[in-house]
């Protein structure tokens, strides 16, 4: 199993949360670029990314790493925050996240300026049809997305065939 972040700091807590379950030798830890892996060519078997794509500069970059280290037969799967589907929702939940989650932050953690770029981020973020198509547009295959949370969260999938 591969783990990558760019950030050292997540990786250490990642290697020391390993280390209490007594997982890390079967890890290997890469701080690196999400746009540019360090790994071989059709040299895994799954790719995942949860609450991290939307965080990454150059998306097309991104899902062409992935299909590039994908093996054929291959899977992708992305958890992220996405667009609200349910009727009547959004008003409330576009309130709620600019108004309450940056408050929040600075309230419980100090950090106004992360949330509510987090608040932002969610919202520049591709809709569920267009992140298809940008997966699709790198040659992964049979893509699909299931809506949870009426549509707050989605989780893609796609195969490399």
């Amino acid at each position: 199993m591969t783990v990558a972040d760019i950030n050292q700091e997540m990786l250490s807590i990642g290697i020391e949360r390993a280390k209490k379950r007594n997982i890390s030798s079967v890890i290997q830890w890469l701080c690196t670029n999400g746009e540019n892996l360090p790994l071989p060519n059709a040299s895994l078997d799954v790719v995942t990314c949860a609450f991290g794509l939307r965080n990454m500069t150059d998306k097309k970059a991104v899902l062409s790493e992935i299909f590039r280290v994908l093996r054929p037969g291959g899977r992708f799967l992305c958890l992220e925050f996405s667009r609200v589907v349910l009727p009547g929702i959004t008003r409330i939940y576009d309130s709620y996240s600019f108004n309450v989650i940056p408050r929040l932050g600075g309230l419980v953690v100090k950090d106004e300026k992360s949330y509510q770029y987090l608040v932002e981020s969610i919202r520049t973020f591709p809709s569920q049809n267009e992140f298809v198509e940008m997966i699709l547009n790198v040659g992964l295959s049979r893509v699909e997305f299931r809506n949870l949370s009426g549509g707050i969260i989605a989780m893609h999938s796609a195969w490399k065939i």
